[in-house]
């Protein structure tokens, strides 16, 4: 009989149920799923520099954690698409940003300290970042449902057949997520 056992290595499901697992790229120890997100919508060319929410102006340009405005005719709002994983009760989420009109812009920001959206969406927008993993999902039409509670809002691509779609609705494998995280430079270690 051994007096030593051998480490049984982490499968994906462990890796992201909350097993640590060391980051292949930058060396930290992550510990289970996290959600990925992107910086600004893709359309914005400025400095990666954010304001505050609270010197949000619809002229110009505007970048904030939740808000963007692109010569003050193009409006963004930062949201979430939300995947299911196989065997996990939590989705994996990409923090990602959609248009909305101006009009639809207005109404979410002047909600959005209060939360309440009073049944308002869902809206129309386009999405507006490419998610490394996928087929090209910039500017694919989408439905913005807003959150209650300052949650953000999650998004729905309207075209059913698209690959993001899919694995929206039918949910992807841990090991997928894995993958998805390698792309983004998160990958765990072989």
């Amino acid at each position: 009989m051994s007096w030593f056992r051998r480490r049984k290595r982490a499968g994906a499901l462990d890796k992201l149920s909350g097993a640590s697992w060391r980051c292949a790229t930058c060396g930290d120890d992550h510990r289970g799923m996290f959600d990925l997100g992107a910086f600004a919508p893709d359309h914005w060319g400025e400095t990666e520099e954010r304001e505050p929410n609270s010197a949000l102006r619809l002229e110009g340009d505007f970048l904030s954690e939740d808000f963007c405005v692109i010569g003050g005719e193009n409006f963004f709002i930062r949201c979430v698409f939300e995947i299911p994983v196989h065997g996990l009760a939590d989705k994996f989420g990409y923090g990602c940003w959609s248009t909305l009109s101006k009009e639809n812009f207005q109404r979410y920001v002047d909600q959005f300290d209060a939360g309440d959206y009073g049944g308002d969406g869902p809206w129309f927008g386009w999405f507006s970042n490419r998610l490394r993993g996928f087929e090209d999902t910039l500017n694919q039409a989408c439905w913005v449902y807003p959150q209650l509670d300052r949650q953000r809002p999650t998004l729905v691509l309207e075209d059913p057949d698209h690959e993001l779609s899919l694995a929206q609705e039918h949910g992807i494998a841990p090991e997928r997520v894995l993958e998805l995280y390698s792309a983004y430079g998160h990958g765990p270690n072989a």
